[in-house]
């Protein structure tokens, strides 16, 4: 992990690769970094390929207009829980993702942001749908 660390923190400091800026997001008492994928190149990518991610780190992908947005888990490595989120900050739906599938992981309906998070994050912490995701309106548009 130390080598992945120094060698991520070599390619930062390159210009190699870039960090997705963070957005700081609640949800309740619940507070969440979110790294911001809001383009094709940072969508595409998401999660893929880490071992790991804090507890309270997520990925946030802000979508250019509401639609439904599938998802799979392709090279992705640990167990996921997307949220899908409405244009008001609402959660309309929660669904949990295995590693490396192939299966596909669509909205219900028609959605402009979607939170990813550890699988059973929104579980554990008593969020379903409808509840509110804050801090949406800071985000950066989806292109």
């Amino acid at each position: 992990m130390k080598v992945f660390t120094t060698i991520l923190a070599l390619l930062l400091a390159s210009g190699v690769a870039q960090a997705a800026p963070i957005l700081e997001l609640s949800a309740g008492m619940h507070r969440i970094e979110a790294e911001v994928a809001n383009d094709n190149a940072a969508r595409a990518t998401g999660l893929m390929n880490r071992p790991s991610m804090p507890m309270q780190r997520g990925m946030l992908f802000v979508f250019p207009e509401d639609a439904v947005q599938c998802f799979w888990m392709k090279n992705t490595l640990i167990p996921l829980s997307i949220a899908f989120i409405d244009d008001g900050g609402r959660i309309v739906q929660i669904v949990d993702m295995q590693p490396q599938s192939l299966d596909n992981h669509c909205s219900a309906k028609p959605v402009r942001f979607a939170l990813e998070m550890n699988a059973g994050w929104f579980r554990s912490r008593g969020l379903a749908p409808g509840a509110r995701i804050n801090g949406l309106d800071k985000a950066p548009l989806g292109r």
